[in-house]
């Protein structure tokens, strides 16, 4: 029988109006109490009570077991049915049925084939009163088939464009999970450019340089049989396009403008909108004419896919995918449909009726489309079913009428439309029992006077018993308002008095019997407080007491509770609970509050409270305060593994009351002499449970505390051993970091002494990798802090955990952490690396971030390293000093200060993570703009005359720009130093010297001169001069023509002076720009120059003479600046021309002995050379290897490639360039050395020469420059 396809009942078309005037004068069936005595000797229909479900998927590796149980009195049959015919499993060994039941199991393991029982499967449960049956139940065998073989071509894809990865997984039974990996096992990061489909494919939205790989690999996770299958891996290479073209969005998934989706109410709605574009299109969904339906919409995969769980019909309508990108956007509207398998409205109820009554069983469903409904009953459809007048259908409503026994039976209700089917079985059961109470003889009830008594009967019986109460064995019925019957046989007296206690006896009957029981009933006075507890004031040191008595049914046993605001009282012996009272010694501030007396009986409980406030006592006389006397008389009692009682005698407490008592323990076994806290206690208590730990040899000690300070520590008491158990705690601080690339290093903080729980600590240290290993990998270690694991992956997250064991047993299983195996260099570097200058002295960087996976460690931040090519105005070169700038996190700009106008510079950037930095992006190259100049270097006045001076300057150190003109502004001094007149000249840039002309004679002027570029002008020199008198010397001293010879460290200073003899000099300098004092140096003796020394390689410094004695004359200030500092120079001897004569005449000798070996190995002899060779064989020579004749490898440094046999040099004596670009042929022969990375020449020059050894008749040839660098190892 199959329900989906039962046959529809033709509708009866009865009368609605009888129908409903029937439903009203119907008698409602019988409640069956949950009694299990009576359960079991009712007789009753089958009842399904366990089922397969409806869809079954079996590992076809394991036994197939087809559940069927069901319930029934007496115990029901079981059949089976098979694609709709009997399934007779005596014939079939691989099939057995399971005792008192109807569960199926198939043999597959020793032998069976899983294939061979598909089909459809259907139980019946039958007894002599009806047939209940399960639904349909589909087995099929899971499948997991291997990809097809297929021949993968690699995909070359532009720059920019769109690419779709198909996975095509084999089609199984359930589907399989598709996920992307590569061959490392490690998941292909997504993104909202890169992503799976719901397909299983893996949609590009634009390529990228950095999807170029050979291992995309789709694989399919067949949950059931738990294999996973791999498809062939797939190669794309991304073809570079400079400029990439950015392109508006298209839909690669789904086509078209239009689609439909149906889905079933109740699923998941899964709507997937997947875009191509560039930049990468962003999705957004909206439901046209509508929203989205709160709490139940989620956005997946980037928003790529929506999600809408437990649909329903009202989540039908139009859902619209948008995707934008800045160049526009495109869309795609989905219709859904939401379809509805059958669901119930009202499914049928069991009915348990009595012979002669009326019922009704009614089975309502739902769906879309609107299910069809139809009735079996024990299994057969009803239209064939045996007749039964009582019974009469109505579509989804089967009416009973004036039932018999014979009525009983199992009906099933049966829902189906198009997406599926419901069935129910109810049964109904007529049922012609005797009256049954159910509530146990002569019990007991007990209440308190005035309050209601409940008096049960409990009772079944079909037909429905009438029930009946009786006060005494031969009473009257009870009868009035002072009674209230309930409809489940219990009596209630609303106001019980102590005349109502008595017997009560229950009598139930109908037309098949009748049967009475007796209960007692006892009604108790009840508990009264006849003297409550008084408002109290007491003094503090005072005693006080509450009175709380009580007054109770002598029957009864009261308890008495007394509490202190609602709360405990407190753990205090000055608190003494008495029969009827509560008395506190020696009262504090503490004691303040409310205090309440309960007393609580089986059936009452009543309480009553009193306020105690507490006074400050009268004044007393002086009392000097000490700290306590220590305890003493220690002692140890209950002695367990875990715990054990100490108490003790207090000391004198020296008229300051002891607050506390502090206990401290010393463990003998592991840390003899050590003393360490255990607990505190109050200072009225003198015993303390003390918990301890395995392991430990414990003496206790005890330290009274009071407002003064702490007493000495008692004696120590006995020692306690406690016995060694299992570790109760893990080590802590549990970290794993790598120290190389390749491995995982585990650390924790071990157990300290008596933390062990016993001898043999070690540790059990386990790690797995992150997402992708299910077992754990397990090492026992000693007691050490530390294990390394090797091998592992790069920068990996692993789940770690560490867990103690010592000789008993392991520690409860240890959390997890999440450390990481060890990093390794970045591999890729930066890329768009852009630089924007702001100004003169400052630009701005910018670059792409590196993607997280080629980082391989903890991302530290980015490395900008810049500097200085040229500056633009001198076009020469400098030496290069490299600047760096780090920048920490994930920033993708940052800010290069301090640069040099009007210069050229370069840049580049790396990511740096804990092992290191990456490899640097391209060298971008920027230029800085002009700013103001410097100063002019010197500004010289000479020649002077009557009325003229000659001046003469040195372009600025730094021009900073290209030089417009120079300024110069003078103006006369008088004696009082007064200033005149300011007068301004521009000069041309390219001049050098000016002759002012028309100057007053004898006459001092100022000169202020400074250089100019087409930003500005910038720092000025001064200068003073006189113009002299006809025929007589200047009035004045002065100090010309200060000029400067600068090295890196030094600078050398020399002056022309004028004026008296005897001249005490020094010379003044200080950093240029800078607010600093003058440093001073004296110059010994009357010399015109100076050494300057240790001074700042490549700084600009100020540099003035002056003469003392002299009233402070001083020079004009000059500007000089100290050379670079530079690596020391090495002489490259292959330049010096005392070096290339000699290789010349080593050339020349070498030809010449070319020469005479030709000539002698034409007439076959031996040249004398020879001779001595083979005389006095050279020690030193390398042996030739044996198999082939040649000299052992020789190895590059740079690369480690070793030359191929037979890479010797050709017969020609010619170095081909693919065979070692770092020959040593221009440095002659015998060379053993190595270049630095500038590629200057270090090592040293050797005299030894290697020989190759002769063979046959051939003569020796004389070893050249290139054979030695050949056979070099």
């Amino acid at each position: 029988m199959q329900p989906k396809n039962m046959m529809k009942k033709k509708s009866t078309s009865a009368s609605k109006a009888s129908l409903l005037l029937f439903l009203c004068q119907m008698i409602s069936a019988l409640d069956v109490p949950l009694d299990s005595k009576l359960l079991e000797e009712l007789s009753q229909p089958p009842t399904i009570t366990q089922q397969s479900p409806k869809d079954y998927i079996v590992d076809p590796r394991e036994n197939i077991v087809i559940q069927c149980e069901a319930k029934g009195k007496p115990p029901p049959s079981f059949s089976w049915t098979r694609n709709g015919t009997h399934f007779d499993i005596d014939k079939d060994a691989q099939v057995t049925m399971k005792p008192n039941s109807g569960t199926l199991v198939i043999n597959i393991m020793n032998g069976g084939k899983a294939e061979a029982y598909e089909g459809v499967y259907q139980c019946t449960a039958r007894n002599e009163r009806g047939a209940a049956i399960s639904n349909n139940i589909v087995i099929r065998s899971s499948r997991s088939p291997l990809w097809t073989k297929e021949k993968l071509e690699p995909n070359q894809v532009r720059e920019g464009d769109s690419l779709v990865l198909h996975c095509r997984p084999p089609v199984g039974l359930p589907p399989p999970i598709i996920f992307w990996m590569d061959n490392a096992f490690q998941r292909l990061p997504q993104s909202e450019r890169v992503s799976q489909g719901l397909n299983g494919d893996l949609y590009f939205s634009n390529v990228q340089p950095e999807d170029t790989r050979e291992d995309y690999i789709c694989y399919a996770r067949f949950n059931h049989t738990q294999t996973i299958q791999q498809k062939q891996p797939i190669s794309v290479k991304v073809l570079s396009a400079k400029p990439v073209t950015e392109r508006q969005p298209i839909l690669l998934t789904p086509t078209g403008s239009t689609s439909n989706k149906v889905e079933l109410r109740g699923n998941v709605l899964l709507l997937e909108c997947i875009a191509a574009g560039l930049p990468t299109p962003v999705i957004r969904w909206i439901k046209e004419g509508g929203e989205l339906p709160a709490n139940r919409t989620f956005f997946e995969n980037f928003k790529k896919t929506l999600k809408i769980i437990d649909v329903s019909e009202a989540d039908s309508g139009n859902y619209k995918c948008i995707a934008r990108n800045i160049l526009g956007s495109t869309h795609h509207v989905i219709s859904v449909t939401v379809k509805a398998a059958p669901y119930w409205i009202t499914a049928p109820r069991n009915l348990v009726l009595s012979p002669g009554e009326d019922g009704t069983l009614i089975c309502r469903a739902n769906g879309n489309p609107k299910p069809s409904i139809s009735w079996l009953t024990n299994g057969v459809p009803i239209a064939i079913a045996p007749e039964d007048p009582s019974r009469k259908v109505d579509g989804d409503t089967i009416i009973f009428s004036d039932v018999q026994e014979r009525s009983s039976a199992v009906y099933q209700c049966n829902a189906s439309n198009e997406y599926g089917y419901l069935l129910a079985n109810a049964f109904v059961n007529v049922l012609a029992e005797p009256p049954r109470i159910l509530t146990p003889a002569n019990k007991l009830y007990q209440v308190i006077a005035n309050n209601p008594a409940l008096l049960d009967c409990a009772y079944f019986g079909s037909p429905k018993p009438e029930i009946e109460w009786f006060k005494g064995v031969k009473g009257s019925i009870l009868r009035g308002n002072e009674y209230v019957f309930h409809d489940n046989g219990t009596l209630e007296i609303p106001l019980a008095q102590k005349d109502s206690t008595g017997t009560y006896t229950c009598v139930a009957r109908n037309e098949l019997g009748k049967i009475q029981n007796e209960v007692q009933l006892e009604v108790k006075d009840p508990t009264m407080i006849i003297k409550q507890p008084e408002y109290k004031v007491i003094q503090r040191a005072g005693q006080v007491s509450f009175e709380c008595t009580i007054k109770h049914d002598p029957t009864l046993i009261p308890t008495v509770i007394w509490l202190k605001d609602n709360g405990e009282l407190p753990d205090d012996e000055r608190f003494l609970v008495g029969k009827d009272n509560l008395t506190i010694m020696n009262v504090t501030d503490k004691d303040d509050g409310t205090y309440t007396c309960i007393i609580n009986t089986t059936l009452d409980s009543v309480s009553a409270s009193a306020v105690l406030t507490v006074v400050a006592a009268p004044p007393t006389p002086a009392i000097i305060y000490a700290r306590p006397n220590p305890p003493f008389d220690l002692e140890l009692t209950g002695q367990l593994e875990r715990s054990i009682e100490l108490s003790w005698i207090p000391g004198d407490e020296n008229n300051s009351p002891i607050t506390n008592f502090l206990i401290e323990y010393e463990d003998g076994l592991h840390e003899p002499g050590v003393w360490h806290y255990q607990t505190e206690v109050p200072g009225t208590q003198t015993t303390v449970q003390l918990k301890l730990s395995p392991y430990v040899n414990y003496s206790f000690r005890v330290i009274a505390v009071n407002e003064i300070g702490r007493s000495q520590p008692s004696e120590p008491s006995e020692q306690y051993l406690t016995k060694a158990a299992n570790p109760d705690e893990n080590p802590s601080n549990v970290q794993g970091i790598g120290s190389e690339p390749d491995n995982l290093v585990i650390t924790w903080e071990s157990l300290k002494g008596f933390q062990s729980n016993g001898p043999g600590l070690q540790y059990k240290v386990s790690w797995r990798q992150k997402d992708f290993d299910d077992e754990w990998t397990s090492v026992i270690v000693a007691n050490v802090s530390k294990y390394i694991v090797s091998g592992t992956p790069t920068f990996v997250p692993y789940e770690i955990k560490v867990q103690a064991l010592n000789d008993l047993g392991y520690a409860p299983e240890p959390s997890e952490v999440i450390g990481h195996s060890g990093e390794d260099l970045p591999m890729v570097a930066p890329g768009n690396v852009q630089v924007h200058v702001l100004n003169s002295t400052l630009a701005k960087v910018h670059w792409d971030p590196v993607p997280l996976k080629t980082v391989r460690g903890h991302l530290q931040g980015y490395k900008v390293y810049y500097w200085k090519v040229q500056s633009l105005s001198r076009r020469s070169r400098r030496h290069v000093e490299k600047k760096i700038l780090t920048f920490r996190g994930n920033k993708t700009f940052g800010m290069l200060p301090g640069l040099e106008p009007y210069s050229s510079y370069k840049l580049n950037v790396r990511v740096v993570n804990g092992k290191g930095e990456g490899p640097a992006s391209p060298d971008k190259v920027f230029k800085t703009p002009e700013g103001v100049p410097s100063s002019p270097s010197f500004l010289k006045i000479t020649n002077p005359t009557l009325d003229s001076l000659t001046l003469e300057w040195g372009s600025p150190t730094h021009p900073n720009g290209v030089l417009t003109s120079y300024i110069l502004k003078f103006q006369p001094i008088n004696n009082t130093h007064e200033l005149g007149p300011l007068v301004e000249i521009r000069i041309p840039a390219n001049e050098s010297s000016l002759i002012l002309k028309n100057l007053n004679y004898s006459t001092r002027y100022k000169f202020y001169f400074n250089a100019q570029t087409s930003v500005g002008s910038g720092s000025q020199i001064t200068e003073e001069a006189v113009t002299i008198m006809d025929e007589v010397q200047p009035l004045y001293p002065r100090i010309r023509n200060v000029t400067t010879a600068a090295a890196e460290t030094y600078a050398n200073i020399s002056w022309e002076y004028e004026g008296p003899d005897h001249a005490n000099f020094y010379v003044e300098y200080g950093v240029a720009g800078s607010k600093e004092d003058w440093k001073k140096e004296i110059v010994n003796g009357s010399r015109s120059f100076f050494v300057l020394k240790g001074l700042t390689p490549g700084t600009a410094y100020k540099v003035r003479v002056g003469a003392e004695g002299l009233s402070g004359f001083k020079s004009s200030e000059d500007v000089f600046e100290t050379g670079p500092a530079m690596a020391s120079r090495q002489v490259d001897i292959a330049t010096q021309g005392w070096f290339i004569g000699l290789m010349c005449a080593v050339a020349l000798l070498i030809l010449i002995l070319l020469i005479v070996c030709f000539i002698r190995r034409n007439k076959g002899g031996k040249y004398p050379v020879k001779e001595k060779e083979d005389a006095h064989a050279d020690p030193e020579i390398q042996p030739m290897k044996e198999d082939d004749g040649t000299f052992g490898e020789y190895s590059d440094a740079e690369d480690h490639k070793p030359l191929k046999k037979g890479s010797r040099t050709p017969s020609d004596r010619t170095v081909k360039k693919e065979d070692s670009d770092d020959s040593l042929v221009d440095y002659g022969e015998g060379v053993n050395g190595q270049f630095n990375e500038d590629g200057s020449f270090i090592g040293q020059y050797s005299g030894k020469k290697e020989k190759e050894p002769a063979e046959g008749n051939e003569s020796s040839e004389a070893p050249s420059p290139v054979n030695a660098m050949n056979s070099f190892v």
